[in-house]
């Protein structure tokens, strides 16, 4: 359900970016680093947008890339804790832990 909200509001979103693009197509002059020139509006917001969305996108998969690296690296770690406590004849304990500490 909620992976189809953020479709939902995407589309949305685009429907939108849409019409301000479309009702929007005089040429602007557009200043870059080292010169300057006459683009349409149209073309100036959707790529703003486009650009922005690359952006957000990348940031989020590197963030999803380290966040999976940690999680390997911790599964890695739990399952070595596990094999020194059944070597030295210890039973793991089932602990229960609060909101506040899982949340930690």
């Amino acid at each position: 359900m909620k992976g189809q909200s953020y479709v939902l509001l995407a589309l949305i979103f685009t429907i939108i970016v849409a019409v301000f693009a479309i009702m929007n197509v005089e040429p602007v002059e557009v200043n870059y680093l080292f010169w300057s020139g006459f683009s349409p509006l149209i073309l100036v917001i959707l790529f703003s947008v486009l650009m922005g969305g690359l952006i957000t996108a990348t940031v989020g998969a590197l963030k999803m890339f380290k966040i999976q690296k940690e999680l390997k690296r911790l599964k890695k770690e739990n399952v070595r804790m596990e094999t020194i406590l059944k070597e030295n004849g210890l039973v793991k304990k089932d602990i229960e832990l609060d909101e506040t500490e899982i949340d930690r």
